[in-house]
């Protein structure tokens, strides 16, 4: 039977969903993309904003138009908040904490026929993920984070991390599967803490020392952090980008660049705080891409602090900025905060914000024009192009001409052009023969 996942919002997400595809070809699905006609559709759902629960009911409909017949399942953080408003456009609503139980759970069904013909899975496996170069790798979930705009600890309330035996493993079992990239994910990353006592390590492992390991026991070529907290991050910590095969790329949300907006948020530090740790991000290593997500609208902003916030993102010298207007959540006090900011307000906020993105993109780009450096070549942009596209280790994205197949591999890359989407570069092959 043919499958499709569609997954929207964080690479916490990704990564379950990533999981999930690898459950399902292994046990003889046929993993088939969103767009396409399939027995099952799987949406792994986000309720961060109003938008996203609205892409999600979107796809869900249309998933029901390609295939009337087909079984559609919701599952993800949005069918954790409220199960009623999919049951409608679903056979099956599946909250976070059953969601690694799908499989089972659809094989149940199949043994009652509802819906599902019995022994209908059996046909040649194909593996999951055929051709991927990057692959995400769940350490931790759930969050206790105080912040008044994020729903996030209501539909991802227990916080709880994987034993670092098992992550190494998972590592271990990519790079045998030809991955050259693991990316590290969770709900707050940097909160990991296995219990396990350790002999080496006294009463348990932390981030750094999961990433110790991880370097140390596996032959993954890049290892990739997701976003992290200022009171994560200390000299120690940095230390580990010694070894190059950690990508020089940091994401560190700060939501507003205003202090008193941070205030009314909740955020865990202040502005100093948050500038105090970028300045030592880039003293420790060299060449390093600081990404964020900035907030525009938030209840009671004024145009002051509006423009506080752009001033800050301004000077901070950011990669790049992932800019969204508020989105009112119900049951977060944000939600019931007084001086909604006006529709009109944020979509003139967010266009500003937008462009200030674009530029810095560009800035930080600019920066390593005329240098070399190796690129992570993902696949071609279109079949036939023999244009293919990749990142650095800093996460740039390169563009360059290749008659060669390039997917999986890491070559250097001179860095010659701007492009709007990144930079155009030509391939360094080390071996032309």
């Amino acid at each position: 039977m043919r499958v499709a996942f569609y997954t929207l919002g964080c690479k916490l997400n990704q990564a379950e969903t990533e999981s999930l595809a690898s459950q399902f070809s292994q046990s003889g699905f046929q993993l088939v993309s969103p767009n396409d006609i399939a027995d099952i559709y799987v949406a792994n759902t986000c309720t961060v904003t109003h938008i996203s629960d609205r892409k999600s009911r979107h796809w869900l409909r249309m998933a029901r138009r390609r295939n009337p017949q087909a079984l559609i399942i919701a599952t993800g953080c949005y069918a954790q908040r409220s199960r009623q408003e999919l049951v409608q456009l679903t056979d099956l609503v599946v909250d976070n904490t059953e969601k690694e139980h799908l499989l089972t759970l659809i094989q149940a069904l199949s043994l009652e026929g509802r819906g599902l013909r019995e022994g209908a899975t059996k046909q040649s496996r194909v593996p999951a993920n055929v051709g991927r170069t990057r692959s995400l790798i769940k350490i931790q979930d759930g969050c206790y984070g105080p912040c008044t705009y994020c729903i996030v600890p209501k539909v991802r309330p227990r916080e709880y991390s994987l034993s670092s035996s098992q992550i190494v493993d998972d590592v271990k079992q990519k790079v045998a599967r030809g991955y050259k990239e693991v990316v590290l994910t969770g709900t707050k990353v940097g909160s990991y803490k296995d219990a396990v006592p350790s002999t080496s390590e006294g009463p348990g492992i932390d981030l750094r020392n999961l990433v110790q390991h991880i370097l140390r026991d596996t032959a993954i070529e890049r290892l990739h952090l997701s976003s992290l907290q200022p009171s994560e991050i200390s000299s120690e910590f940095l230390a580990l980008w010694q070894d190059e095969r950690l990508c020089r790329h940091l994401h560190l949300a700060l939501q507003s660049g205003s202090e008193t907006v941070l205030q009314r948020m909740r955020r865990s530090y202040s502005l100093d705080e948050y500038q105090r740790t970028v300045n030592l991000i880039k003293e420790k290593i060299p060449r390093v891409a600081i990404t964020t997500d900035i907030m525009v609208g938030f209840p009671g902003e004024s145009d002051e602090e509006f423009e506080q916030s752009y001033s800050f993102c301004r000077q901070a010298g950011f990669a790049n900025i992932h800019v969204f207007p508020f989105s009112p959540r119900p049951e977060t006090a944000a939600a019931r905060m007084p001086d909604q900011t006006k529709d009109k307000v944020k979509q003139e906020r967010n266009q500003r914000m937008l462009e200030l993105s674009r530029n810095s993109r560009r800035r930080f780009c600019e920066r390593f024009l005329g240098q070399t450096a190796p690129v992570l070549w993902e696949q071609e942009i279109s079949p036939g192009s023999s244009i293919y596209s990749g990142l650095t280790g800093n996460y740039i994205r390169v563009f360059a001409h290749s008659e060669k197949p390039r997917s999986n591999e890491i070559t250097p890359a001179k860095l010659v052009k701007f492009h709007t989407q990144g930079i155009w570069g030509e391939i360094v092959d080390e071996n032309p023969g």
